[in-house]
């Protein structure tokens, strides 16, 4: 067959089309693209977007922010002021890749969680299209945007506002406040997913960063996997993919990943660095598309370790015509030179899925 442009490879992945090769991708804000297109060549890495596919107005609150230093370390204040009363989070950045992680989140008593309650209720959902269609436009053959919804409300708790400490014992103390709010996001979720429905987009991500030890098998059946089915579901009637980023431990979860209508995983992380092998996920789900994020621990091995673990990705799930490689969580730098080109070397020789 002719030969494909990454972004016709990524799509042809996402509504199971016949491809010339397994698609290789990374996140565009891993470093600069056209760093890797220099090294690598246009039409051997693909680019992945993520872009909510909605956007939040709230006339009556509003963020500020601001970026300050202590001695060698930059950290960022973000204010959530709303008419009832300010919640402050505090995030703390490292030095290579300029990421972050919360020191302070917003919420932190019974009362924060009534001020975040003032901020849910004051929120418009409206879409985001123009964003992503500009996306779009912008990435052209090199890829598309990663439409995405917002996390479901116990990973959006526990992730970006409250912590999963707190949120364990708020659960306890105060289940009253912490069950309020979940109905209020689950509602909120509902309105998104309207959108995403009617949206452009091939396909829909949840981007829930889905670790089984910080949900546990009760809690992803009540509160993810009744959420990834209704939206599906609904999907499922213009015939695009629900995608979930699941990049952590799934076993726990294995048996309820494999019954619910989630269509694909993204940034599925196997092991060395996680509990699933390939091999395991293309046994236990055999429909869903796997973007598989390539193990971030193997990028520092051996050029020949390398190899042999591409060629073992390749070798268990190339062939099923679902597989996508993709870089998305970060990559030493000095690293990506050596590795990113093996893997495209094991992709080649692999040949036509």
């Amino acid at each position: 067959m002719k030969t494909m442009t990454m972004r016709e490879r990524m799509l042809a992945v996402v509504q199971g089309r016949e491809h010339d090769r397994v698609p290789f991708a990374m996140y565009d804000i891993m470093f600069p693209p056209q760093e890797a297109f220099d090294a690598l060549g246009h039409g051997n890495i693909g680019l992945i977007r993520y872009r909510p596919i909605y956007r939040v107005e709230h006339p009556y609150c509003r963020f500020d922010s601001e970026f300050y230093w202590e001695g060698a370390t930059k950290w960022q204040r973000n204010v959530l002021h709303t008419p009832k009363g300010d919640l402050t989070e505090l995030r703390v950045f490292e030095p290579v890749y300029d990421s972050s992680t919360a020191r302070k989140h917003f919420i932190e008593t019974a009362h924060d969680y009534e001020l975040l309650w003032s901020y849910l209720e004051d929120s418009t959902i409206l879409d985001n299209y123009d964003q992503y269609y500009e996306d779009a436009a912008d990435l052209g053959d090199d890829g598309f945007p990663k439409a995405e919804c917002e996390r479901t409300p116990w990973q959006q708790l526990w992730i970006e506002w409250v912590g999963l400490e707190a949120l364990s014992w708020h659960l306890a103390d105060h289940p009253e406040h912490v069950e309020h709010t979940m109905d209020l996001l689950q509602r909120r979720a509902r309105q998104i997913f309207e959108i995403a429905y009617r949206s452009p987009a091939p396909y829909i991500d949840i981007p829930d960063n889905l670790t089984a030890p910080a949900i546990g098998p009760e809690r992803f059946r009540t509160w993810c996997v009744p959420l990834y089915d209704e939206l599906a579901g609904m999907l499922a009637e213009r015939g695009a993919p629900l995608y979930v980023h699941m990049d952590g431990l799934l076993k726990p979860l294995w048996q309820d990943i494999a019954r619910s209508r989630v269509g694909g995983l993204d940034s599925f992380t196997p092991v060395p660095d996680c509990d699933t092998s390939v091999r395991e996920a293309v046994a236990m789900w055999p429909e869903k598309r796997l973007w598989v994020n390539f193990p971030s621990s193997v990028h520092l091995a051996s050029p020949e370790q390398i190899r042999a673990t591409a060629d073992e990705i390749l070798e268990v799930a190339g062939h099923t015509g679902r597989l996508q490689i993709q870089v998305s969580e970060n990559v030493p730098l000095d690293a990506w030179q050596i590795s990113f080109p093996i893997i495209i070397e094991a992709i080649e020789a692999f040949g036509n899925p």
